[in-house]
């Protein structure tokens, strides 16, 4: 029989075993299951497993013509995909971000590459620059198509999101989603969950930044859109930040972290409503850190709150 202890322990951990118990019922059973693999969750309109820490692009793959930088970004993506990674996030936005992911994917040749682009260009209909757009950004990639094209933060998304809904109606798109970060234009965002036929939306979340928590997330789950979390770190501010502090002895023996990134992305994916993050990285070290979160234990709803409560306070 279990005494008290135990059974304390044992339900501390149930969010953990439940979640990995989740990815396991879909297509990789036996691999989700073994200490090695990366914890992943459904998406929500397709139940289509996706790892729940993704590889982002914004500033850290802006290199430019600097063959060092782009072999040094390459190493980054090979890494990810050895540790289990598979959405790779970028946008035009990013400067050379997308050129720069285009040759990483070509060493890597990744089996499973899950490719999430946007659009982002002022246009109106029929002009055509969102199609062009989209292309071009296929091309920079090297890829045949995307698996999701968001509208970046919005921007004229009464035009580009009939495009992509009609792209994915002829097959030349899987999903379709909206972005934000920042906080911003959350009303409008609520608005669109409740009324667009949205699979993605991404939004700025994080221990510091959880206004999303109030009515985005749970309005994401109940109608069934995944949830990417951008800016996790804050572009890197709030582990800069949180380096001048220990790291709390319970994060290591409770969650098995071995630093700030791993507690603060587990505190991110631990969210029931919250499918993957997408923390950018430019060094090899730190994604094989930031996958690491997705592995071992997870927190359950009061050590979620311990997390966030102590952060807060530093």
């Amino acid at each position: 029989m279990l005494n008290n202890r135990n059974r304390r322990h044992l339900l501390q951990r149930l969010p953990a075993l439940a979640a990995l118990a989740w990815a396991g019922g879909c297509a990789r059973t036996a691999s989700a299951q073994s200490s090695a693999s990366v914890l992943a969750k459904p998406i929500p309109s397709s139940g289509e497993p996706m790892p729940v820490v993704g590889l982002g692009t914004w500033i850290t793959f802006n290199v430019g013509n600097d063959r060092v930088a782009q072999d040094a970004s390459a190493e980054v993506i090979q890494a990810f995909f050895a540790g289990g990674g598979r959405m790779v996030d970028s946008s035009p936005m990013y400067g050379s971000s997308q050129a720069t992911v285009g040759h990483g994917l070509a060493r890597a040749k990744p089996a499973a590459l899950f490719s999430a682009e946007k659009v982002w260009t002022s246009s109106s209909r029929g002009d055509g620059r969102g199609p062009a757009q989209i292309e071009q950004s296929r091309k920079l990639w090297g890829v045949p198509k995307f698996d999701l094209l968001q509208v970046h933060n919005l921007l004229d998304w009464e035009v580009h999101l009939p495009t992509l809904l009609e792209m994915k109606a002829a097959g030349r798109l899987r999903y379709v989603g909206i972005t934000t970060s920042e906080g911003r234009r959350h009303r409008e965002i609520e608005a669109m969950l409740r009324s667009q036929p949205i699979d993605f939306v991404q939004l700025s979340y994080n221990p510091l930044d959880r206004e999303a928590e109030q009515r985005l997330l749970p309005l994401a789950a109940e109608r069934r859109i995944a949830v990417i979390a951008n800016r996790p770190f804050r572009q890197g501010d709030l582990l800069q930040s949180l380096a001048r502090h220990k790291l709390p002895a319970w994060a290591a023996s409770e969650l098995g972290c071995d630093g700030w990134a791993q507690l603060v992305l587990k505190f991110i994916v631990s969210h029931p409503a919250v499918t993957c993050a997408i923390p950018a990285t430019s060094s090899v070290a730190h994604v094989r850190q930031n996958l690491g979160a997705a592995r071992g234990p997870m927190p359950d709803t009061a050590l979620r709150q311990k997390i966030a409560t102590h952060i807060a306070a530093l």
